[in-house]
C-alpha cells in the first residue's frame, strides 16, 4: 500500500498542462485541452478527452498526443477517480487520439479502435511523429506509436461496472476512422473529431465534408443530452449542431452554387463563411477549408 500511495502522489504531482476537468453528468467527465496549436507547453493535448467512471474501473476516450501528454492526461484522470483506466478508445486518426496508446498499454489498459482508424494510424503515423518532433521538441521524448489491442469494423460494445458502452464507426469525417462512443445510461456521446465546439473545424485531405455530415446525423439520431466533442467544451446537441453540422452544410451549399456558376479553386476561398467567424481559429482555417471542399465537390 505504501508503494501504491507513493506512486499516486507522484502521479498527482504531474502538471496538467492546461487541461481543464469538467463534470458532464454523474460519473462522466470531459478533460478539455486548449484550442490552439500543438506545442511543448500543451504536449499535443490540444483536444478534448472523455472519462467515464464505473465501479470496476474507468474508460478513457482518446490518449493524449505524446507519452508526456498521456502522463499529464493520467494526472487529470487521477483528479477525478482512483479507479484504474481499464479501456481506452481511439476515436479517430489525429495524433492526440492515439499517439499515447503505448503509455496506456503500459498501465494495463486495453485500447479499442475501428479498423479504419488503425489503418489511418499506420498510414499517417510517421508523418504525425515528424510533425510532433518539430512542434514539441524534447517534450516528445519517450513517445512510441502503438496500435489498438481490440479492433472492429463498424460497431463494438462492451460493459464495465454495469455501464454499457457502444462504439460506432459510421464513415469518414475529420479522419477516415472517426468513431463515436455512446453511453446510454448517461445519455452522453463522445464524438472525437466528428464534433468541434468553440473553434472552427478543420477539413483536410484526410477528411470528407460530405460523409462528415452523414456521420454527424448518425450521432444526432441518438438524441443525446450531453455531447463531449473532440475540441472545445461539452455541449448539447443544439450546440454541436450550430458549431459543426451547420458549418459543414452551409459551406457545401455555398460551394455548390459557386461551382455551378463556374468558380475556380483559386477564388473558392472567397465563398461566404462570415456567419461562423465567431469560432476560434476562423481566420487561419476558413479559406483552407473552402479550397478543400471545392476539391471534394468539383467532380461530385
Amino acid at each position: 500500500m505504501k508503494i501504491l500511495a507513493t506512486a499516486a502522489f507522484l502521479l498527482s504531482a504531474i502538471p496538467l498542462h492546461a487541461l481543464e476537468i469538467q463534470k458532464v453528468t454523474d460519473g462522466v467527465y470531459a478533460i478539455v485541452g486548449p484550442l490552439d496549436q500543438r506545442s511543448g507547453e500543451n504536449l499535443a493535448n490540444n483536444a478534448t478527452f472523455g472519462v467515464v467512471v464505473t465501479d470496476e474501473g474507468a474508460v478513457l476516450v482518446d490518449t493524449g498526443g505524446s507519452w508526456l501528454g498521456a502522463e499529464a492526461l493520467h494526472a487529470a484522470v487521477r483528479e477525478i477517480t482512483d479507479q484504474p483506466v481499464k479501456f481506452v478508445v481511439n476515436s479517430g486518426g489525429q495524433d492526440h487520439r492515439w499517439i499515447g496508446n503505448d503509455y496506456w498499454q503500459q498501465q494495463g489498459a486495453k485500447v479499442i479502435a475501428s479498423d479504419a482508424a488503425v489503418a489511418d494510424h499506420k498510414d499517417r503515423g510517421s508523418v504525425q511523429m515528424t510533425g510532433l518532433s518539430v512542434l514539441l521538441g524534447d517534450e516528445l521524448a519517450g513517445t512510441v506509436p502503438a496500435y489498438a489491442d481490440i479492433t472492429f469494423e463498424t460497431e463494438y460494445s462492451f460493459e464495465l461496472g454495469g455501464v454499457a458502452f457502444e462504439i460506432t464507426y459510421a464513415g469518414q469525417a475529420h479522419t477516415p476512422g472517426d468513431s463515436f462512443v455512446w453511453v446510454p445510461s448517461a445519455a452522453t456521446v463522445f464524438t472525437g473529431d466528428i464534433v468541434y465546439t468553440e473553434r472552427i473545424l478543420g477539413i483536410g485531405d484526410q477528411s470528407h465534408s460530405g460523409t462528415w455530415i452523414e456521420v454527424f446525423e448518425a450521432v444526432a439520431a441518438l438524441n443525446p443530452t450531453h455531447v463531449v466533442p473532440g475540441h472545445g467544451a461539452p455541449t448539447d446537441l443544439a450546440g454541436a449542431t450550430a458549431d459543426t453540422y451547420d458549418y459543414l452544410v452551409n459551406l457545401r451549399a455555398q460551394m455548390g452554387v459557386f461551382i455551378d456558376e463556374g468558380g475556380d479553386i483559386i477564388e473558392s476561398v472567397n465563398v461566404e463563411q462570415g456567419a461562423f467567424s465567431y469560432l476560434e481559429n476562423f481566420e487561419g482555417l476558413a479559406k483552407r477549408n473552402a479550397q478543400q471542399v471545392y476539391s471534394e465537390m468539383e467532380w461530385e
